[in-house]
């Protein structure tokens, strides 16, 4: 990843489609379009790959797990299970619809802890939300049966994870809906953009009615149609929808790509020694966007990740000090610094969630240095890339 490396024909002719037929909005004009139809294709084409009866397409990753949410009903006061390790539009979009955010421990794996998550069940739980972070899932087996037994929605953040699979199904199709981002850097790009996928018919009728103001998008009078309830404005245009079915084709190219880079890096670190890498569940296959491994301690790994930079060596995370995607970074959220005031309740239960101890989540993160896995690097850049990591680390 990300996608944008390897931009070609296959997006400008889907581009130069829309231009010239001018229309650059999915709906309506339907004379003007010269047959052309980019998010309605995408779609098909999406949930096809996905193995999945139902895709929504909208306008970001964080629009699709904000709709994946509300179209199960999910909303104010309900409790939403989410790790400490994700992107703060994991717990923005659980904000948005008056939900909670309910933050609990990851494992070894660096995704939710299944014990954790079943201590976290209140009377308010709604959702357990996994999220398949660096190109890596949750113990989806473990959730789904928690999910099960309790009544609750298993929703897949597979933003960072297109192309990953489990027990054979890809990542996101597994739980009861999941959801893709498609922005700037992610394996897929649009350039902004996200999906909603899912099996259940109503989830799919609720996602494509809250995105689009409520419409009920029966016949071809756009101005006729009905609002069975309210919604936003999450729309994909058909220009970011052209850019993704033109990457959309290149999928397995770039994954394959990913998985070769990444196996000569895994290969390599395996001669250091101290060096271990995150566990993947039995019957997961990773979508090898990221490589992640383990030093023996916080310090180590602190130190290491200070010697790889200055070492010349890019796209190397040290996510224990990162703003963005781990709770230490997130003090936005943990003193409740929002610009309009939010419920009460909401406010207390955030209070009490944020206050919790996140030892076992720091202990994993601590030690952890992941690498992104680039598709324009050839073998050889490869092999001279996990030789200099490898010297370093050493």
């Amino acid at each position: 990843m990300p996608g944008f490396e390897q931009f070609g024909d296959e997006e400008r002719t889907q581009v130069n489609d829309v231009l010239d037929s001018g229309i650059l909005m999915r709906y309506g004009f339907d004379n003007l379009r010269n047959g052309h139809w980019k998010a309605k294709e995408f779609e098909q084409t999406f949930a096809h790959k996905m193995k999945a009866d139902y895709c929504q397409l909208v306008s970001s990753g964080t629009a699709a797990l904000t709709v994946a949410l509300a179209s199960a009903g999910i909303g104010a006061g309900d409790e939403v299970i989410m790790p400490t390790f994700t992107f703060v539009a994991s717990f923005e979009s659980i904000l948005q619809i008056g939900a909670i955010p309910v933050l609990v421990d990851i494992d070894d794996t660096l995704t939710l802890d299944p014990e954790a998550v079943k201590a976290a069940i209140t009377p308010k739980t709604k959702c357990v939300m996994p999220v398949h972070m660096c190109g890596s899932m949750a113990d989806l087996r473990s959730l789904k049966a928690i999910c099960e037994k309790h009544n609750l929605i298993l929703l897949e953040d597979a933003c960072q994870a297109i192309g990953g699979s489990f027990e054979g199904v890809p990542l996101g199709s597994y739980g009861d809906l999941g959801c893709f981002s498609f922005d700037f850097v992610k394996t897929i790009t649009c350039g902004e953009g996200g999906a909603v996928v899912t099996n259940t018919k109503k989830f799919a009728e609720n996602a494509d009615r809250y995105q689009d103001h409520g419409h009920d998008h029966i016949g071809s009078d756009r101005g006729a149609e009905t609002h069975p309830h309210l919604g936003y404005n999450y729309r994909i245009s058909e220009l970011h929808a052209a850019v993704g079915l033109g990457q959309l084709g290149k999928l397995e190219h770039f994954v394959s790509l990913q998985k070769r880079n990444y196996q000569i890096l895994r290969e390599t670190l395996l001669e250091i020694e101290g060096v271990s890498f995150r566990t993947v569940p039995e019957g997961g296959v990773e979508n090898y966007s990221f490589l992640t491994f383990y030093l023996p301690t916080a310090s180590a790994a602190e130190n290491a990740h200070r010697a790889l930079v200055e070492g010349g060596i890019d796209a190397c995370f040290y996510w224990f000090s990162n703003n963005w995607h781990y709770v230490r970074g997130w003090e936005h959220l943990l003193e409740q610094k929002s610009l309009g005031k939010l419920p009460a309740e909401v406010k207390d239960r955030l209070k009490e969630v944020c206050q919790k101890d996140f030892s076992q989540s720091d202990a994993y993160m601590g030690r952890a240095i992941s690498m992104l896995i680039k598709l324009n690097w050839d073998e050889e850049t490869m092999r001279s890339r996990a030789n200099t990591i490898k010297n370093i680390l050493k």
